[in-house]
């Protein structure tokens, strides 16, 4: 025994869903341990139970007394655009002043401007930029994210994108999980043929990235990816190994972007403000997760969120994610996204924890080693400065994590990085 964390007020396991994850009623089950211990081995979870099971420490194990706080598993962040070049803080004026998502790219920024900025960048440039950001996510308590590609837009520059996500994986405490996203948005040299580029991405882009990714996603939206050319890029992903997952039904109804998502069977789809019953009913059936990034329609200022409550009903995988990016949602911290389920889509405290943990994980596919406190798992684990994870949303805003710890490391003490 490495680490002993013992006399925790709760032990927030989520014990149970690692082969499938929480829906309907089970959907926030959390396997609560009162005053409890964690014991740890190496990387791995070693023990979890009562204090009256509690083992005694050994010469050499780290104990640290958690009386009054509450032990959470490590978060899990299953949709991030982290990595990118460039700054966009000048759009969130224009925003203020009414301009649209839309009019704001026709404006020469949006998504265009940053694959300028990420162009232009060295790999060396994007990972110190990004390991900051990383950095503030790990103290705010993610021990897991997905990060996409898809501010290159080019061959070069895509696998430029993939492979520093893949060195910052070996750089950094949090885990993350490579997904290939060329198609993210129509570059500026193919506006006047969407169909080169799509034809680019297929024949080009997927062959070389498929080695350094593991998911495939695509921007299925009016204006981007009709639902045709996400079906083939996607078809194409999965013949070269990669798994598929969907930006689905952000911006506008009619797509049937969720029905697609089940049609491919798509790991997760993510957004869905303006998903269809029909597309709902059709995920619960494929088993596909939703993922859902209430921090983007807030920070667009929105009256629209997506209808959590509504797939809770009909048994749609409910999951939470930052989407963390430089123009529509730079929010780091899905504990704040946690809140926003809370209070905008009418989660309850126990439903936000385990779609940020042991559903997250699913939707990227890692349920089997993160996303709860279980004997065998990675030791990603997150202790509060308070005694219940209903502080989290109660206290929306506030970064409460004091201490997190990162396959049996301690990463994060006293609220700073270590």
């Amino acid at each position: 025994m490495d680490l002993l964390i013992q006399n925790a007020a709760q032990v927030v396991t989520v014990a149970g869903f690692s082969r499938r994850p929480q829906v309907r009623e089970e959907f926030g089950r959390l396997g609560i341990i009162e005053n409890g211990y964690v014991a740890v081995a190496g990387e791995r979870i070693a023990g979890v139970g009562p204090m009256a099971d509690c083992p005694r420490p050994g010469p050499g194990t780290r104990v640290i007394d958690a009386a009054g706080r509450a032990v959470l598993p490590g978060f899990v962040d299953p949709h991030t655009h982290v990595i990118y070049a460039g700054d966009r803080t000048h759009e969130f004026g224009m925003r203020l002043r009414g301009a649209t998502y839309q009019e704001i790219a026709r404006a020469g920024g949006g998504i265009l401007s940053t694959v300028a900025a990420t162009r232009a960048a060295t790999e060396e440039e994007l990972i110190e930029a990004t390991r900051r950001r990383l950095d503030r996510m790990l103290l705010a308590g993610t021990t897991t994210a997905e990060v996409k590609s898809g501010y290159g837009l080019t061959v070069a520059d895509e696998l430029k994108l993939l492979r520093a996500i893949r060195r910052l994986d070996a750089l950094h405490p949090i885990d993350l999980v490579p997904t290939f996203m060329g198609a993210h948005e129509v570059p500026q040299e193919y506006r006047h043929d969407p169909e080169a580029y799509v034809r680019l991405v297929l024949e080009e882009m997927l062959p070389r990235a498929a080695a350094l990714a593991e998911f495939n996603d695509v921007f299925c939206e009016e204006g981007v990816f009709t639902p045709d050319q996400s079906r083939r890029i996607l078809a194409a992903g999965k013949r070269h190994g990669l798994v598929p997952k969907i930006h689905a039904d952000e911006l506008a109804p009619g797509l049937g972007g969720a029905e697609l998502a089940a049609e491919v069977g798509a790991v997760s789809a993510d957004h869905l403000l303006h998903a269809s019953e029909e597309g709902l009913r059709r995920l619960a059936g494929a088993g596909t997760v939703a993922v859902l990034l209430p921090g983007t329609p807030f920070f667009l200022m929105m009256d629209r969120y997506a209808p959590a409550r509504r797939m809770v009903e009909l048994g749609v995988p409910v999951a939470l994610a930052t989407d963390c990016n430089p123009g529509s949602c730079p929010i780091e911290s899905i504990a704040v996204v946690m809140g926003l389920a809370c209070l905008k889509m009418g989660l309850t405290p126990a439903q936000a924890l385990a779609a940020a943990t042991i559903n997250a994980a699913h939707a990227i596919r890692r349920a089997d080693q993160v996303g709860s406190i279980e004997v065998g798992k990675l030791a990603d684990l997150v202790i509060l400065s308070e005694p219940t994870y209903e502080a989290i949303p109660y206290r929306f805003g506030s970064n409460l994590v004091e201490t997190v710890v990162k396959r049996g490391r301690v990463v994060v003490d006293g609220g700073t990085r270590v």
